[in-house]
């Protein structure tokens, strides 16, 4: 099977959550790679962080739109992350800011994404 048709039959099998976390992580990963790179590898580095900036950006309209389902008080959280994220990055590009505040928030979102185990089945683990 190709990678390919791997990645379009997990398409189609995972959840709103399985998506949010793989756009993630995948943002996640082009930010922590711009990193590493030397200072004059600018379009390289440009690139992940509009990826990035595109991402937070589709998250906050989502969220001022009618009909979302989450909390106001965490809809405005997200759209005030979008906000910062947007200004962090361009002071990396502008000023050298570091990546790594842009990295720790997209952790903590994917933190908060991804599945939590059942205590019932870490209790269990535990007795082990």
């Amino acid at each position: 099977m190709s990678i390919q048709a791997y990645q379009n039959a997990a398409k189609k099998t995972e959840g709103p959550r399985q998506t949010e976390y793989r756009a993630f992580a995948l943002a996640t990963r082009g930010l922590i790679d711009a990193a590493s790179l030397p200072a004059t590898e600018v379009g390289r580095r440009a690139e992940a962080l509009a990826a990035n900036r595109r991402l937070w950006t589709l998250l906050a309209a989502d969220c001022s739109a009618e009909g979302n389902q989450l909390s106001q008080t965490l809809r405005a959280q997200i759209i005030s992350l979008s906000i910062f994220v947007d200004r962090h990055s361009s002071q990396v590009m502008r000023a050298g800011a570091s990546f790594d505040v842009l990295v720790e928030i997209n952790r903590t979102i994917m933190q908060g994404l991804s599945p939590a185990v059942a205590p019932s089945v870490t209790a269990s683990a535990e007795q082990y």
